[in-house]
Order: C-alpha cells, then sequence, then structure tokens
C-alpha cells in the first residue's frame, strides 16, 4: 500500500470514528439514564410499599405467543397487579392518549418518543395471558421520574411522583391471599428458571416490528385497510384488527 493510499484509509477510520463516537455516546447515555430511572423507582417502591402487603419483582422479560416484553416494575398484592413502566425524561412533556408519538421538548429541542400508554397496554395484556388473570385487576402506571413537567392534560396513570401514594389508592380487594401467593410463586418460579436475557427481548422487539401479519403493540392480527379521508384517501395500509382500542397502522 502506497503513502497516498494510507493516508487516504486512515482519513477514512477518523472520519467513521468522529461520527461513530457521538452516537455510541449518546446511546450509552440514553442506557445509563433509563438504569437510573428504574433504580429510582426500585428504591421509591420499597420505601413506600410494606413487602408483607406489595410484593415486588423487578425488570421480568415475560414471553408471549407474540415474541417477549419486558416489565420495568410488577407488584402484587390483594389490590390487584401494578405493571409500573419508568420514563426518565426531562423537560416538557406533551401526549396524549390516542396518540402514536409523543414529544419531549428540551433546551428548545424536540424529540419524539413512542407512546407510554400503548405500550403498557401490550404489557398488560401478556401479564394477564401468562399469570391467567383478568386484565380488570392488573393496572398500568407510567412513572416520569425525571424533572419533567407534563405540557397537556394526560390520564391519572400517568404520574411523576409518589408511585407507592398512587398504588395505595387501591383499596378493594380483588385477590384472595391464596390467589396472591399463587401470583407471587409462579413469578417466583418463572424468574428463577428463564434464561431470556435483554439481549433476546431486543432480538424480539426486532422481529415483531418487521412483522406483516402480527400487531406488535397488542399481538392481534395485522388486517389490509383503506384509507377512506385525507392526503391518503384510497391508498391501502395495515391496520390491527383491535381497533379502535389498539390503533397500530403500518405503510404496505
Amino acid at each position: 500500500m502506497d503513502d497516498s493510499a494510507a493516508y487516504l484509509l486512515m482519513l477514512l477510520v477518523i472520519i467513521s470514528l468522529a461520527w461513530l463516537i457521538p452516537q455510541i455516546r449518546k446511546k450509552i447515555l440514553s442506557l445509563f439514564r433509563g438504569w437510573i430511572g428504574e433504580k429510582k423507582t426500585t428504591f421509591y417502591l420499597g420505601l413506600s410499599l410494606n413487602s408483607k402487603v406489595y410484593r415486588r419483582f423487578h425488570d421480568v422479560i415475560i414471553p408471549s405467543g407474540n415474541g417477549t416484553t419486558q416489565i420495568d416494575h410488577l407488584v402484587v398484592s390483594l389490590y390487584g397487579l401494578f405493571i409500573i413502566e419508568t420514563k426518565n425524561r426531562k423537560g416538557w412533556i406533551f401526549g396524549s392518549k390516542g396518540q402514536r408519538r409523543w414529544t419531549q421538548s428540551l433546551y428548545g429541542n424536540n424529540y419524539s418518543f413512542q407512546n407510554p400508554i400503548r405500550q403498557i397496554y401490550r404489557q398488560k395484556k401478556i401479564v394477564s395471558e401468562f399469570l391467567g388473570l383478568n386484565e380488570s385487576i392488573i393496572h398500568t402506571v407510567i412513572y416520569f421520574v425525571g424533572d419533567c413537567k407534563f405540557k397537556t392534560e394526560l390520564p391519572d396513570n400517568v404520574i411523576k411522583s409518589r408511585p407507592g401514594k398512587y398504588i395505595k389508592q387501591f383499596k378493594d380487594r380483588v385477590l384472595s391471599p391464596e390467589e396472591v401467593d399463587r401470583v407471587v410463586r409462579e413469578i417466583e418460579y418463572y424468574v428463577s428458571e428463564s434464561s431470556l436475557t435483554t439481549k433476546d427481548h431486543v432480538q424480539s422487539l426486532r422481529e415483531r416490528h418487521n412483522s406483516s401479519t402480527v400487531c406488535p403493540k397488542c399481538g392481534s392480527n395485522l388486517v389490509e385497510r383503506t384509507a377512506k379521508k385525507g392526503p391518503n384517501a384510497g391508498s391501502k395500509f395495515l391496520g390491527c384488527e383491535n381497533y379502535p382500542q389498539c390503533r397500530f397502522t403500518k405503510d404496505i
């Protein structure tokens, strides 16, 4: 290899590193913030919930007929089950129950992220099927742990403080002590025996979102539909058969 070719190769390596390093750093920071957020939630739940009344599980990966789902925090009690999804975000948060994407506004920049209500909807269905429980006794909580402010009206189960207080407002017994013990035993046994890892879950996510037959949000079938109005009127797309409960769509 002559000097000019070696110089060109070195230049290409430097340019590649200059582009990749910020991307890698951004990914690492995102993972770190997520980890910190989950640890904060674990601490707050442990501090505010009596462990004899509320049995807590963290970072549980559960299989389903449509891949896997990763539960940040799962609380089991006489008053039902509680799935807590943690979001560590700062700034202003804009969104609504029906929107596909929510927006984070920070220092004049806007960032979109998946509507966590849709995300946790699928988790609820999978937990219900996995444990043989009615969905009505499974409650979902979306907990923003960062220094953020909600700039639009959000459902009551989207909170940014005191997750334990939110959970303890449910006072009606919906499970017997025997049923609670059964659920706890099943989760403990599954966690001790499961070989599923975060890597498996990430691979499952890729496969789900590439599917053209199964909805990645709730696991229902995708069916072909035709847009009836708007700029895309007449064009065909894939939509979840569970509409309007699930509003996932995918271009054909």
